[in-house]
């Protein structure tokens, strides 16, 4: 699912709010989200899952091309773990497709 695709479901499910209304509210989580990430903090949605930053130490690579060795800096990496409900949820899915 896209995210154009989201609003359109979200708005269609709620016939008394704009679309672009809808499109502003799913922005704001969005970059709500991105913020805090950026922040440093841990974000939870309790029943779907967190986000938080791993941080990769600097090290030294290698490019694939040329051979080349090559200092990669320290970074921070976004990272989601899925909530337990979510978790049932897909593998209840998994399991009722397979069937």
């Amino acid at each position: 699912m896209t995210k154009s695709e989201l609003i359109a479901e979200l708005a269609a499910a709620n016939p008394h709010l704009y679309a672009s209304d809808v499109e502003k509210i799913v922005n704001t989580i969005f970059a709500e989200i991105a913020n805090a990430l950026a922040q440093g903090a841990r974000v939870e949605l309790r029943g779907f899952g967190a986000f938080t930053v791993k941080h990769r130490e600097a090290r030294t690579g290698r490019n694939p091309r040329t051979g080349t060795l090559v200092e990669v800096e320290e970074k921070g990496v976004p990272f989601f773990k899925a909530g337990k409900e979510l978790r049932e949820r897909v593998n209840q899915g998994g399991a009722a497709a397979a069937s």
